[in-house]
């Protein structure tokens, strides 16, 4: 297996690498139940919780600033490839649309066929974190999120929400869907937060 799908990561790629990681040829598609098919005509996406609640249409993400990303993509399943090249807006951006509660610590996201996984502000309203909605230069396709998924670079990909469809945002931690199975909440690749605790 090991060659022929993966393989060790050269010297000049190391430090890009997190440890325990090997890098993919292909783009693995990794997903728990059913892939959502979601067209943009019908695709929403809600914000509630401590922010004032507001729904947001297809057409209303395409008018936002768009934006190229190359980023490092890295699964907690100890597969990693460098460069992924996506299109897409900028969470930055984006919350600038959101009136926010002041004493909303945490995020929750949401996504169609009822997949969560949480995150603290500090880790979501970041630069370089975004909603991609395609993968190099073609439409998002539904095995790897489409029409829209969030991407957070700097931690395992678990926490890039396929299928993304809101935003619930809160005073406390909730821990989202593999968080409750033994994930461990945060994912700092470069920490192997793997599994448990934070």
């Amino acid at each position: 297996m090991l060659g022929k799908f993966f393989k060790k990561p050269e010297a000049a790629e190391s430090d890009r690498t997190p440890p325990g990681q090997y890098l993919t040829n292909g783009f693995p598609v990794l997903t728990y139940g059913d892939t959502p098919q979601i067209s943009t005509d019908n695709w929403q996406f809600r914000v509630w919780g401590l922010a004032k609640p507001k729904t947001f249409s297809w057409s209303d993400f395409m008018q936002m600033p768009q934006h190229e990303f190359t980023k490092d993509f890295h699964c907690v399943t100890r597969w990693s490839k460098l460069d992924v090249q996506w299109t897409g807006i900028k969470v930055t951006d984006f919350m600038q649309l959101v009136e926010l509660d002041p004493k909303a610590t945490h995020v929750v996201q949401h996504c169609y066929g009822g997949y969560t996984t949480n995150l603290p502000l500090e880790d979501f309203v970041r630069e370089e974190n975004f909603f991609a909605h395609q993968l190099f230069g073609e439409l998002l396709p539904p095995d790897h999120g489409g029409p829209m998924r969030s991407v957070v670079p700097h931690l395992y990909a678990w926490k890039s929400a396929k299928w993304i469809n809101g935003l619930e945002f809160l005073d406390r931690d909730e821990p989202g869907f593999w968080e409750r199975n033994g994930y461990h909440r945060r994912g700092d690749p470069w920490k192997e937060e793997r599994y448990g605790g934070y």
